[in-house]
């Protein structure tokens, strides 16, 4: 059993900067994979990126690429996600969520989802 807990969210204007974080607890966070998700107002929920088990390489759908970095620590169970030049169409909430590896979190196959964190920015 593992718990997600995201953290970090807040209120910036545009072109700013917020970096998320996502703590695990309950199992070695470093036997999963990790990625992050994000749902605005009135659509789906999108895949932002992921990272492996080690953290030592991470993925990112082409809508994604260029603003978004995801890092891991292991040592602290906590998954990161920076997010630079923020626009309002990134408002959102923001999910992390664990699965068995990589593989598994593309073709949306989760183990476990956090309970999300708002993120708000304003023009």
């Amino acid at each position: 059993q593992v718990e997600l807990v995201e953290s970090g969210g807040g209120l910036v204007q545009a072109g700013g900067s917020l970096r998320l974080a996502c703590a695990a607890s309950g199992r070695t966070f470093s036997n999963y994979a990790a990625g992050w998700f994000r749902q605005a107002p009135g659509k789906q929920r999108e895949f932002v990126g992921a990272t492996i088990k080690s953290g030592s390489s991470t993925y990112y759908p082409d809508s994604m690429k260029g603003r978004f970095t995801i890092s891991r620590d292991n040592t602290k169970n906590t998954v990161y996600l920076q997010m630079d030049s923020l626009t309002p169409e990134d408002t959102a909430v923001s999910y992390c969520a664990a699965a068995a590896s990589l593989h598994h979190i593309v073709v949306l196959s989760m183990k476990y989802w956090g309970q999300g964190t708002q993120v708000t920015v304003s023009s």
